[in-house]
């Protein structure tokens, strides 16, 4: 049964009630004080306070302050007026019970109506926070969409400069040509000229009537026949510049060190692959014209691969590959950016393409498959298969065997696994 406090006391103006209840040697806090417009109650287990206002109060900015043993109330009067008691006197017991049944629905619909004003306001900040954060995203792609263009517009304008500079270089190569062939046009004139020259003095000199060798007094010719003798002379040889053509070749072997079937085979091969478009440009259309050019895009993958940027270089290289899938440099230098990426089965695949396209082996692409060896190498040494990676080492330390870098990876690969084997 709880204890009822009956002691208190209480002083008022028109304005405001000041109610104070003794604590009795007992702690309270907030949770122990319930208050609306017209009650009052202080619950504080074994003891409990309550009153039922003489006049409605403002529960709102009434307050409760706990402290030297007491509570004391501030209980603000919604009508300025002086009560004539603390409680309503003479109240049944059944209005007391309605009143406080009243009281306690009225506060748990005001609960309710400031949990919904909380949860509409919460909902209203996350829309504001959202909007905001739209907002951002908005000017961030917009950046980068600004930021795309003028890169595009870069590259687009260092295409023409390159377009244009080919253009003067094809010109000035044409223009050194057609001086070259007005020159030798010429040359062959003069030679022409001497060679009719040469022709000419013979005859003219047998045309002349031939003058017997008069003896002087000393025994000699006469100053006629010496004359005739330098006639009769040929002309002085004209200095000339030989040229030697030699055969054409692309590789850079002699032709007795070369195998000329798997050379040509090759060359036939890259050819094929310029040619090839393995992608349905339908779908890419929206693309510009360089953009669609599987060197241009190798190209810029390798500038961000310098950069870098390995995502964006992938990024390059898949859609060369999407436009010509024949290149073995496409894959070779996408293996390189997966290594970089910790991407090591997709470096493997890409490697093992790039080998398979560099065939048949020459010396030509000699470079090409040390490095697509390497490549797959390092992989499957980051995967830990130590055995596979050696292999291809060695493979590459075949091609090239005089590159000390190889070697020595090779020797650590070998280490490696033998240490494997003796902790197993």
């Amino acid at each position: 049964m709880p204890v009822w406090l009956r002691e208190h006391r209480w002083q008022q103006t028109a304005a405001a009630v000041y109610l104070s209840v003794p604590l009795r040697g007992v702690r309270a806090t907030a949770a122990n004080i319930f208050c609306t417009e017209q009650y009052l109650k202080v619950s504080i287990p074994p003891f409990l306070f309550e009153a039922i206002l003489y006049a409605p109060i403002d529960d709102t900015n009434s307050t409760a302050k706990i402290g030297n043993g007491i509570i004391f109330f501030t209980l603000y009067k919604k009508e300025v007026a002086m009560w004539d008691s603390l409680t309503l006197e003479n109240v049944s017991k059944e209005k007391l019970q309605y009143l406080r049944e009243n009281a306690v629905l009225k506060a748990h619909e005001k609960a309710k109506e400031e949990t919904e004003a909380k949860k509409v306001t919460k909902q209203e900040h996350k829309k504001y926070a959202l909007e905001a954060t739209m907002k951002l995203e908005e000017a961030e792609r917009k950046r980068i969409e600004d930021l795309k263009e003028k890169e595009r517009q870069k590259v687009t304008k260092e295409l023409e400069l390159w377009r244009k500079q080919q253009k003067d270089a094809e010109k000035q190569k044409r223009v050194q040509k057609e001086g070259e062939l007005h020159q030798e046009v010429e040359q062959l004139k003069e030679k022409k000229k001497e060679k009719m020259n040469k022709t000419r003095i013979p005859n003219e000199g047998t045309s002349k009537t031939r003058l017997k060798p008069t003896k002087g007094c000393h025994g000699s010719y006469s100053m006629f026949s010496e004359n005739l003798k330098e006639e009769q002379l040929p002309a002085p040889r004209s200095a000339a510049t030989i040229k030697i053509n030699f055969t054409s070749r692309v590789f850079p072997t002699a032709l007795r060190e070369s195998r000329v079937a798997e050379e040509e085979e090759w060359l036939r091969k890259q050819a094929e692959a310029q040619r090839t478009v393995s992608a349905d440009l339908s779908e890419l259309d929206d693309l510009k014209e360089e953009e669609k050019n599987p060197d241009w895009l190798k190209d810029k993958g390798n500038k961000m691969f310098a950069t870098g940027n390995y995502l964006a270089a992938v990024n390059a290289y898949n859609l060369a590959v999407r436009l010509n899938n024949k290149l073995p440099l496409l894959f070779l230098n996408r293996a390189a950016c997966h290594l970089k990426l910790r991407n090591l089965h997709k470096a493997i695949e890409d490697s093992s393409k790039a080998l398979e396209l560099l065939t048949p082996p020459v010396p030509d692409n000699e470079n090409a498959r040390v490095k697509a060896y390497v490549r797959r190498g390092t992989a499957f040494c980051q995967l830990e298969l130590y055995t596979e990676g050696l292999q291809d080492y060695e493979a590459a330390l075949k091609i090239d065997p005089k590159n000390k870098t190889i070697e020595k990876d090779a020797e650590k690969i070998r280490h490696l696994i033998q240490g494997t084997m003796q902790d197993s």
